[in-house]
């Protein structure tokens, strides 16, 4: 009978080093799809170059998260950084991406919250950006021509 304690305490271990690791079950966090209730930019840093208006091509540094009611600054899970350039008023990004940069001029910075009405909508794109989520973008103008 003495067995029958090790035995249980074992197993008591067992689980419990299942439990700390996620079970082997997928260890991402589940995503919770929010929008804000408005397209909002906010500008960060003035720039005092040229402006980023339709027909010129805008050249960017950006990071992308996904929009969050919790998360510091509404900043969930991040999905893409970089640096690319389009030009405005063809249709290059997500509606509300183009209208965060309208306005900006070169060496300017904006936070831009977009409602998923803006951004990938109810279809949503690739693994990253689940449908009808919010997204929030730090957007550098670095160039305009």
């Amino acid at each position: 009978m003495s067995a029958k304690p090790s035995v249980a305490v074992a197993i008591l271990a067992a689980v419990l080093s299942l439990a700390g690791c996620g079970g082997g079950g997928s260890s991402s966090p589940a995503v919770v799809v929010a929008n804000p209730a408005q397209f909002s930019a906010t500008d960060v840093v003035l720039g005092t170059g040229a402006a980023a208006t339709a027909g010129k091509t805008a050249t960017v540094t950006y990071t992308g998260w996904l929009y969050s009611d919790t998360a510091p600054n509404h900043k969930g899970t991040q999905f893409d950084s970089g640096t690319f350039s389009f030009t405005l008023g063809q249709n290059q990004v997500v509606p509300g991406f183009e209208q965060g940069v309208l306005g900006m001029m070169v060496g300017g910075q904006r936070t831009v919250l977009i409602p998923s009405s803006l951004g990938y909508g109810a279809s949503g794109s690739g693994s990253r950006i689940p449908p009808n989520a919010g997204l929030v973008f730090d957007i550098a103008l670095t160039a305009v021509q």
